[in-house]
């Protein structure tokens, strides 16, 4: 298995209302859950191959409880990305490299795609945005806690990015429509962390 690692910011939107119960195994508030991740790479390397300043997402649909498995998954690979950077980001993304991400296989019940996009992935300040092609798109802000801080969870045992806090946000927009699967809702959840992988 080849040396890699990356590391940066990761992003997520759905359709639940926030927080997501999805993260502690509790049923999705409409009874499915429609979300897309998104992983800006700051710094990242499959063996020789630079990863760095690339982007990945990934689309999941489960129709009830995602513990029960049967997701419907679609991966997007940054189409800046050369053909020895699509395949490390499929791999390492998909989960075939090894690393956390392998973990969420078993949940898995059908791979719908995998294929090149312009992902577009920014933060400023406490607000975020994610875009993928015309298919997806999200702006969504930090949800205000105590003292003017942050709203976080951790130890959450449904984790993209495990021992790291998730920052809650809420959307101010939320759409997707691809592979059959459609959502345009508004001030629903939204996730912002940092994350690092590693096999």
């Amino acid at each position: 298995m080849s040396d890699w690692r990356v590391s940066g910011k990761y992003f997520e939107a759905c359709n639940c209302e926030a927080i997501c119960p999805c993260i502690v195994f509790s049923p999705p508030t409409t009874g499915e859950c429609i979300v897309v991740l998104g992983w800006q790479i700051e710094e990242g390397h499959h063996g020789d191959t630079d990863l760095s300043g690339l982007n990945a997402a990934l689309a999941a649909h489960a129709a009830g409880n995602m513990k029960e498995g049967n997701w419907r998954v679609a991966l997007y690979i940054d189409s800046n990305a050369d053909e020895a950077q699509a395949s490390a980001i499929g791999a390492i993304f998909s989960g075939q490299a090894g690393g956390h991400l392998e973990n969420l296989a078993p949940l898995i019940g059908e791979v719908m795609g995998a294929k090149p996009a312009s992902i577009s992935l920014q933060t400023n300040g406490k607000r975020f945005s994610m875009s993928i092609d015309d298919v997806m798109s999200s702006d969504y802000g930090s949800i205000e806690g105590q003292g003017g801080g942050d709203v976080e969870v951790s130890g959450h045992p449904l984790a993209p990015v495990p021992g790291v806090a998730f920052k809650v946000g809420r959307s101010d927009q939320f759409k997707f429509n691809d592979y059959g699967i459609e959502v345009d809702v508004a001030q629903k959840n939204a996730f912002s962390a940092t994350f690092a992988y590693q096999p």
